[in-house]
């Protein structure tokens, strides 16, 4: 049985991903903050869901974490990152900055670098994280936010170019999400999917491992027009 480890799985994409993941036969850590709604997960498949309680900020459990997942499981095939925050921010009220750094920027890059260590170490694995279109160009609302999902693009492709070099079977996978129905999701917007579609598209990208993936498909011709739309016209919208 293929074993995956799932950052974030209390809700959102991390909870639908887990779903589809136990249904094509994997055995799913499930790991977030919120026990209660980790148990209920796993009531669904009890024999296929491993539940930890789990803060990706304390950055000394990850490693206990993975440690104990080594010696249960002895490989772990997929590992996704899905943890995520990030709230306007008009007055650049430091309070409000710092969990976005911690859980974007300072627990990502920590877990990323012991997923990376241990797919060298066992010799294959397949890395995915969560970023967002949010990475492509700033934002004055939300400036921590979609620096944060920057830094996550470049960690995550400089990850994929060791992995290419690398004499192990390791893949890296960075999934830019659109907006999304989920709790990450604020106001009115336009292109909303609903979580279900937008973690089939996900799941679809990780089988065919590939190296970046914008959801939904839609948001490619987003991205396209935020790359090359100058400064002086993009301040207005964003």
């Amino acid at each position: 049985m293929r074993n995956a480890l799932i950052f974030g799985a209390t809700s959102g994409i991390g909870k639908e991903l887990a779903k589809l993941l136990v249904e094509d036969g994997y055995k799913v850590v499930i790991t977030g903050r919120r026990e209660q709604l980790l148990n209920e997960i796993r009531e669904t498949n009890p024999a296929n869901y491993i539940v930890k309680v789990h803060d990706v900020t304390n950055l000394d459990s990850c490693e206990t974490l993975f440690e104990a997942l080594k010696t249960a499981l002895k490989t772990i095939d997929l590992i996704v990152f899905s943890s995520g925050v990030g709230d306007p921010n008009y007055k650049l009220e430091w309070e409000k900055e710092l969990p976005t750094l911690q859980t974007n920027i300072i627990a990502a890059t920590k877990i990323y670098g012991l997923a990376y260590n241990l797919f060298r170490e066992q010799g294959f694995g397949h890395l995915v994280g969560i970023s967002s279109i949010a990475s492509i160009r700033g934002n004055r609302h939300v400036p921590a936010y979609f620096a944060s999902k920057a830094f996550q693009v470049n960690y995550l492709e400089s990850l994929w170019m060791k992995g290419k070099r690398s004499k192990a079977k390791i893949y890296v996978t960075d999934i830019r999400p659109g907006f999304i129905d989920t709790s990450m999701a604020i106001g009115n917007t336009f292109w909303m999917s609903t979580t279900e579609k937008a973690t089939k598209q996900i799941y679809t990208a990780i089988k065919k491992k590939k190296k970046k993936a914008y959801i939904t498909k839609r948001w490619n011709l987003v991205a396209i027009l935020l790359r090359i739309a100058p400064s002086s016209l993009l301040y207005k919208f964003l």
